[in-house]
């Protein structure tokens, strides 16, 4: 007899559509915040996963993520004292934005998007989008798995050739090669790039890793802002991830203006897992992010440079 998991399984896979009661909760935090988080703090970067008879998944995505809604990213936000959200299309969704404006809808002109786009992507369309609150467009190179720095280069020139005119930045989910493949195009970008999750940087390999340099020198430059997010990405020490405290500390002395902070609630799982197909329900991470926003004030001892990287950064780089 199927139980209810091989039911959920079974609908994911096949595309049908489910309530938001049949699947498991995202992450809500467990710890209370014990700093004074500054008003109009902002989370930036978070995803939305919609009912997928609504919001249909891309057919060439690689995971399927557990589904995790408006709501439930209020109360994180609640908990966590924090009044302003960027929201950020995630792959599982190829160019379609609509679920990403569905979690912006429902908290108005307290959140921003991060949208994703392709050449059939017009401008009238981006003019929408604008309206809409989206300021920036992501590319993805990470979770497909793509290294070759020819590809990042062609991508990256083509997203700043539609973005200079009208001012959004461009975020990079990518890896410290990469970034020192394209730090030249960086440099001479007319609008900022933004760096997902510390770069991509791998905890245990050390602050002399090849590429943690150039993406020092791009944050000092003031090319490129970095999410000190998903310390978990990088970091196997859960809870506390505290050998991310040097990297943290090390991108916020190069430049405290070009540094944010993100929870990457609902925390998807788009690792490769042997016997796991992209139609298969990859489990959200059950992330505390209470306990991760606490890591704040040990990354940033100093409550000014803390408002800058909750407040004044977003506010400047998302237009809040």
């Amino acid at each position: 007899m199927l139980n209810r998991r091989s039911v959920l399984l079974a609908s994911l896979a096949a595309g049908v559509a489910m309530t938001s009661k049949a699947h498991a909760k995202a992450a809500q935090p467990a710890t209370p915040v014990n700093f004074d988080v500054p008003l109009h703090a902002c989370d930036c970067h978070t995803h939305i996963h919609g009912d997928p008879e609504k919001f249909p998944f891309f057919a060439g995505r690689v995971y399927t993520p557990e589904l995790a809604s408006p709501d439930e990213m209020a109360a994180l936000h609640k908990a966590l004292r924090i009044e302003r959200v960027v929201i950020v299309t995630p792959s599982v969704y190829g160019t379609d934005n609509a679920s990403t404006l569905f979690g912006m809808k429902a908290r108005g002109a307290a959140a921003r998007g991060v949208a994703v786009i392709d050449d059939k992507t017009t401008e009238a369309q981006l003019d929408a989008m604008q309206q809409d609150g989206f300021r920036g467009i992501r590319i993805n190179l990470a979770t497909g798995g793509i290294s070759d720095p020819n590809v990042g280069r062609a991508r990256f020139t083509a997203a700043i050739e539609r973005m200079k005119a009208r001012g959004w930045h461009v975020q990079l989910y990518t890896t410290l090669p990469m970034i020192t493949a394209i730090k030249d195009l960086v440099r001479a970008a007319p609008v900022p790039a933004v760096f997902d999750h510390f770069g991509g940087l791998e905890a245990s390999l050390g602050l002399e890793q090849p590429g943690f340099a150039d993406l020092i020198e791009l944050v000092k430059s003031g090319k490129a802002y970095v999410k000190i997010s998903g310390a978990y990405r990088s970091s196997k020490l859960a809870p506390d991830y505290q050998d991310m405290v040097p990297y943290a500390r090390a991108l916020i002395a190069a430049n405290p203006d070009r540094i944010v902070w993100g929870t990457d609630w609902p925390h998807p799982d788009s690792s490769r897992v042997e016997g796991r197909k992209a139609t298969d329900i990859a489990p959200l991470y059950q992330i505390d992010d209470g306990r991760l926003l606490n890591q704040l004030p040990i990354w940033a001892p100093d409550a000014d440079v803390r408002k800058k990287i909750l407040v004044d950064n977003p506010a400047r780089l998302y237009g809040f």
